[in-house]
Parts: structure tokens; sequence; C-alpha cells
């Protein structure tokens, strides 16, 4: 069985955890690393509960925010906001994510829930611009296509590290 649960992503002054857009997992979160610039990454486990709304967190932190839910460590949704370009939504290993979401909703597949890798990178790029980063598209696109290997959460990492908020 492998790993499930969120990895919340945000810039602030204060503890991301203290913030009222993720009052809901307060309790759960633990600050699993910090980078320059004010880069916060908190863990919440667990199957049950939710973090909330990236588009809460930018409002507040005036700042690019995301989430990545691993699930079993087979796949990530991801769900990224930005005060200027709003919310977007991607998967990482979106194959093993076509299987989770199987038989979910009749006649809903993986392309209904999140956007293609090439679209999904575009406004990755645009993100990562809203957090005063410059990242090649095609160093996205990589990511949101790769095999996740044994652990899809490495992906999550690799992909904050292709947006330089947080180094691999």
């Amino acid at each position: 069985m492998g790993y499930w649960g969120y990895f919340v992503v945000g810039r602030g002054e204060r503890p991301l955890a203290g913030l009222d857009a993720l009052a809901g997992a307060a309790g759960g979160l633990t600050l699993r690393t910090s980078a320059p610039d004010g880069w916060q990454v908190w863990e919440y486990p667990g199957r049950e509960g939710d973090v909330g709304g990236m588009a809460g967190l930018a409002r507040e932190t005036g700042a690019p925010a995301l989430f990545g839910y691993v699930m079993d460590s087979d796949c990530v949704a991801v769900e990224a906001a930005s005060p200027e370009s709003g919310v977007w939504t991607a998967c990482l290993a979106r194959d093993a994510m076509a299987g989770y979401l199987d038989g979910r909703q009749e006649g809903l597949t993986v392309d209904d829930y999140f956007l293609e890798p090439a679209d999904a990178a575009e406004r990755a790029v645009f993100w990562a611009e809203e957090a005063g980063r410059t990242v090649a598209v095609e160093d996205v696109l990589e990511v949101l296509t790769a095999d996740p290997g044994p652990l899809a959460e490495n992906l999550f990492f690799r992909l904050l590290d292709r947006l330089r908020v947080v180094p691999e």
C-alpha cells in the first residue's frame, strides 16, 4: 500500500497551517520543508479530509499556491491557483489516474477532470511567472507526461523543482 495524502505548497511570511484558507486541515498539517523566498511545503496525510481550495490560499497569501493529492503513490491530482490567472488542474501519472476515475461517474474521463498535459504545462508556466520564476514549458510537460515509477509523489516534487519553487 502506497502513500495517500496532500502536499500543500505556498509562499508566505507566516506558516501556511495558520491561515484561514487551510483552517479545515490545520490540525493535521505538518511542515515538510521550506525554501527561499518564503516557499513552504506542508503535508496532510491520509485518505480522509480535504485541505480546501487553492484559490482561497492564493487570495490570502497574495501568491500562487498549489496542492498535490497523492493517491496510493500511483498518481497525483494537482490543483493550482494564483491571484491573477486563476485556478487550473492537472494530474501526474495520467493513465493511473484514469484507472482511479473509471466508474466514478458514468461517461466522465480523466479529460473531464484535468487539463491535457500540454495545456496544463502552459498554465503552469503562467503560474510560475506570477511566482517570479521563469520556467520552460518543455520541462514542465516532461513531468506531466512522465512515468510515475514506484512513487508518484516523486513526480510531484519534480514538478515543484521544474516550477523553481522548491528544489528536488
